[in-house]
């Protein structure tokens, strides 16, 4: 098996695993939480993000490693680092931005790690940094799939629902006896 077939079969496996696992442990258990607490218990693990900086650490990386990549991939993650403690701190103390902060961290670290790996040429060359995309982006993306999910839920159902105490049992008794014609 060639290094790029490695490469895809390792992230898709283990993308695969914590997509799973996610949706059979942390999906029920974030079901019923709070907004703000659930997206704080997503974003935490983004505030790590720092680590992508040892694409620039000799050593850990072939000399060879595109240096296109290296610094795209170590700053656009230290950026979405900063980011998600940014929201992380904004979710806390539930700032009136928070909900936008979030939106903001989620897109762009999203669309760093798509970036990233879009990058194919420099797979060869990873050395030790292999695990970074083998192993924590997967994290990182179905984390962020979930924050994501949970802000377009909030957002849909912020445009759908009443907003006038009553209102919302109105529709429900409004809506319930339209079915029962």
């Amino acid at each position: 098996m060639n290094l790029i077939s490695i490469f895809a079969l390792q992230f898709v496996l283990t993308t695969l695993v914590l997509a799973v696992m996610a949706r059979w442990y942390l999906v029920p258990w974030l079901k019923d939480k709070p907004l703000h607490f659930a997206l704080s218990i997503l974003i935490a693990p983004h505030a790590f993000r720092h680590i992508g900086m040892s694409f620039l650490v000799p050593g850990l990386t072939s000399e060879e490693l595109p240096s296109g990549f290296a610094n795209a991939a170590a700053y656009g993650d230290l950026i979405s680092g900063f980011l998600a403690i940014g929201a992380l701190l904004a979710l806390r103390y539930r700032w009136r931005l928070a909900i936008p902060i979030a939106w903001a961290f989620s897109i762009f670290g999203t669309g760093d790690l798509v970036y990233a790996l879009s990058h194919a040429e420099a797979i060869p060359h990873l050395s030790t940094a292999w695990l970074i995309p083998t192993f924590i982006v997967p994290g990182l993306l179905v984390t962020h799939w979930m924050v994501l999910s949970h802000l377009a839920a909030h957002a849909w159902r912020g445009r759908v629902a009443p907003k006038e105490p009553g209102q919302r049992e109105l529709a429900q008794t409004q809506q319930s006896a339209q079915g029962a014609l």
